[in-house]
């Protein structure tokens, strides 16, 4: 709001004062003036901050705690040996997390089930080629029930620690699950 709209809104004798160019009254105008500037910026583009493809970097955070993504937060940046970029909290950089906030909805219809949690962990690590085994041989051969192998690529090694997570968030409650890095032997 600029000072000729805000002097419109004081009293009678502010409105004078100003008129007759009273410095302090000048100067109080302009530092209202000023401190309008930054909330009317941000209600002229209220729709790109819940936007996750165009809001601040230090909004994502949020939107991403909005969707109920805050869960892999804390051991993903903190224990994964890869540095965290910018304001992300996630060991896979800002603009996975963007994507992930994106696909939040889609992803949460799909929970529990193998595509699911394959299109989560793309979307995740920003590598394709996870692969979801649901009928894995236990030592004797036989099929382990209620049991799951992940079998990750090569590419996403280095986010085995947000990997580990989203599996045990992503995945039916009863399973067990093992996580295994595929070679390029194990890939032809």
């Amino acid at each position: 709001m600029k000072a000729a709209r805000i002097e419109t809104l004081l009293p009678f004798l502010f409105r004078q004062a100003w008129q007759n160019g009273n410095p302090v009254v000048v100067a109080l105008l302009y530092v209202m003036e000023d401190l309008h500037a930054r909330p009317e910026e941000i209600l002229a583009n209220l729709d790109a901050w819940f936007d996750p493809l165009r809001a601040p970097d230090s909004f994502v955070p949020w939107l991403a705690r909005w969707v109920d993504l805050d869960r892999f937060f804390t051991q993903s940046s903190r224990d994964s040996g890869v540095e965290c970029t910018g304001h992300s909290p996630l060991s896979v950089g800002l603009a996975r997390l963007r994507e992930l906030i994106r696909e939040a909805s889609y992803l949460s219809k799909w929970r529990g089930t193998r595509r699911g949690l394959t299109a989560f962990l793309e979307t995740a690590i920003g590598v394709s080629g996870f692969e979801v085994d649901e009928e894995v041989p236990g030592t004797d051969g036989a099929v382990k029930s209620f049991h799951i192998r992940v079998r990750v690529p090569e590419a996403a090694q280095a986010h085995l620690v947000l990997i580990e997570q989203i599996v045990q968030s992503e995945k039916p409650a009863h399973v067990t699950y093992e996580v295994q890095v595929a070679t390029s032997a194990q890939g032809d």
